[in-house]
């Protein structure tokens, strides 16, 4: 009898849905955060961070390349704005997202290549990826962690 209870309990345990909210909602949940994290990635390759602080909350967090900048305030003033004023062009590419809902938040998994041109001339081609954590505000999906990296393709 255990052991079936055991069973029971494990169909139902896999059963459940790991995404919060009704299956209907899922679609456009994902829409929505994707719709956030293109929105940032838009901004960037347009080198102008206006207008960005509504996709992060403002107790957000910022990780990048194993510093963190604080809150996105803090990063778009000391970081973001001053390194897109050195350049001429920042364009992504092979951009892939993988969203998941863990109760109340979703979390983002992003691939891609990039690569950056200063207004020097000098080139920096890289591999990044970023995880990113967002929470639903009302309506609206809004980043509260954020970490990057980055490394060089290998020369062959």
């Amino acid at each position: 009898m255990a052991k079936l209870l055991s069973i029971i309990t494990l169909i139902a345990l896999a059963s459940t849905p790991a995404v919060a909210g009704p299956a209907a909602t899922w679609g456009h949940d994902i829409a929505a955060v994707r719709a956030v994290l293109g929105s940032y990635e838009a901004a960037v390759q347009r080198l102008d961070a206006r207008g960005t602080e509504v996709l992060f909350a403002d107790d957000s967090e910022i990780f990048e390349s194993g510093g963190s900048e604080g809150n996105y305030a803090n990063y778009l003033v000391h970081h973001l704005t001053p390194e897109l004023s050195e350049f001429k062009s920042f364009k992504f590419s092979d951009y892939k997202v993988s969203v998941r809902f863990s109760g109340p938040v979703a979390l983002a998994a992003e691939t891609y290549k990039y690569r950056i041109e200063l207004k020097s001339g000098e080139v920096a081609e890289r591999f990044g990826v970023a995880t990113s954590v967002l929470r639903k505000k009302g309506s609206r999906w809004q980043i509260i962690s954020m970490h990057s990296s980055a490394r060089k393709p290998k020369t062959p």
